[in-house]
């Protein structure tokens, strides 16, 4: 399966993980409201990669 992920793939799944990852930290240490807006970003992230993969396999 990780051989068919594209290099931007790769980083866009590390962006989304290490997003959530820091918003975990900001919530657990009181930051509230800053850990759901970074929570937030990542749908965003993941949404952004779905729509490159797209794009990719269109120019096909």
């Amino acid at each position: 399966m990780l051989k068919k992920l594209s290099k931007t793939d790769i980083i866009m799944l590390s962006l989304a993980f290490l997003s959530l990852i820091f918003s975990e930290v900001m919530w657990f240490s009181g930051e509230g409201e800053g850990a759901i807006f970074m929570g937030l970003w990542v749908p965003s992230i993941l949404g952004f990669a779905i729509y490159l993969k797209l794009l990719k396999i269109e120019n096909k």
